[in-house]
Parts: C-alpha cells; sequence; structure tokens
C-alpha cells in the first residue's frame, strides 16, 4: 500500500495524471480501429501517412511521446492537433483505455 501511494505521488509530481479504471486491452482495440493506419500497430508511424501529409510523425513509444500528461493525451485524440484530426471514432472511457494502451507501448 505505501509502494503505491508513493507511485501516486510521484506521478503526479511530475505532472501525469492517473485514469483509474482505464483498460489497455480495450485500449488497444480502439486504437487498432481508429489509430493503426496512420500511427502503425505499435505506435511506429506509418511513413507514408506522414509523406501524404507532409508531417513529420512522433513515434508513440518514444520518451517524447510518452512525457505528455494523459489530460495533453486525451486532448489531442478528441480535438487534434496540427494536421491531426480529432479521432470521432473514440470517445468517452474509450479515450482513457487508448490513453492506457499508448503507455503500454513506452520503451
Amino acid at each position: 500500500m505505501i509502494r503505491e501511494t508513493l507511485m501516486l505521488a510521484a506521478l503526479l509530481a511530475v505532472g501525469q495524471s492517473i485514469t483509474f479504471g482505464a483498460d489497455a486491452k480495450a485500449g488497444k482495440a480502439a486504437y487498432d480501429k481508429s489509430c493503426r493506419s496512420c500511427h502503425g500497430v505499435d505506435g511506429t508511424p506509418n511513413p507514408a501517412i506522414a509523406k501524404t501529409l507532409k508531417v513529420e510523425m512522433r513515434d508513440l513509444k518514444s520518451p517524447e511521446v510518452q512525457s505528455i500528461s494523459d489530460d495533453e493525451l486525451k486532448r489531442i485524440i478528441t480535438e487534434g492537433k496540427g494536421k491531426m484530426k480529432p479521432v470521432k471514432t473514440v470517445s468517452g472511457a474509450a479515450v482513457d483505455d487508448v490513453v492506457a494502451y499508448l503507455r503500454s507501448l513506452k520503451k
């Protein structure tokens, strides 16, 4: 119990929000359906999509992406960012699940 409390405190101290009850397995299913075509099977960007859109896509496993807060990842999924449009097929609890899945990709 003390270990879990310390881990929670450490995450909160670095600005990571915690989504309790999020399901990474369900998040993978939503990711596979709505995100995989651009972001790849394992978070590695699809080079053809990046070339077509003329953007540099980040590897979702990278420390740079993994350092983004859960709240910001949720905002990017629901509101979009740059040329990435909002993912309208991922909403409600599924957004939390996708973020949990993205966290499971961490290098």
